[in-house]
């Protein structure tokens, strides 16, 4: 089965969507399986993190802007913005794809385990996951 998850974002940041991805799995009727999770954009990405304590969120943001910082010199792609190749390098670096099992119906992830949106541009907007679920 394949659905596709709109997501709202507010701009560069982590956005929590595991309560959505769970809502969109959990309504396909599949028990076991695996759900693979895929973003349908290039300055964006997903990655499965800690969702408990939300400074965790907040230091990987700022690790990641000091590793690949806005206006490098070395950028020639720079007709949208100073923050267009940088969203283009972090998501590379991360992930656009996921794959999470399923297991009674549910997300087998982990106790402080939640599923992220990465938006790496600074505008606001809306981003598509599609998310692809097998199993029985």
């Amino acid at each position: 089965m394949n659905l596709t998850l709109n997501v709202r974002n507010n701009g560069q940041g982590l956005s929590e969507i595991t309560a959505e991805v769970a809502a969109a799995v959990q309504g396909c009727g599949v028990r076991d399986g695996l759900a693979t999770l895929y973003i349908r954009h290039t300055s964006a990405s997903l990655i499965i993190q800690e969702n408990a304590d939300p400074s965790v969120v907040q230091d990987l943001q700022h690790w990641l802007n000091r590793l690949v910082p806005e206006n490098d010199d070395l950028y020639t792609h720079t007709a949208e913005g100073p923050d267009d190749m940088p969203a283009h390098i972090k998501s590379a670096l991360t992930a656009t794809s996921l794959s999470i099992p399923l297991v009674n119906g549910e997300l087998a992830l982990g106790t402080w385990q939640g599923v992220f949106l990465w938006e790496h541009r600074h505008h606001r907007g809306e981003r598509q996951v599609l998310i692809n679920v097998l199993g029985e």
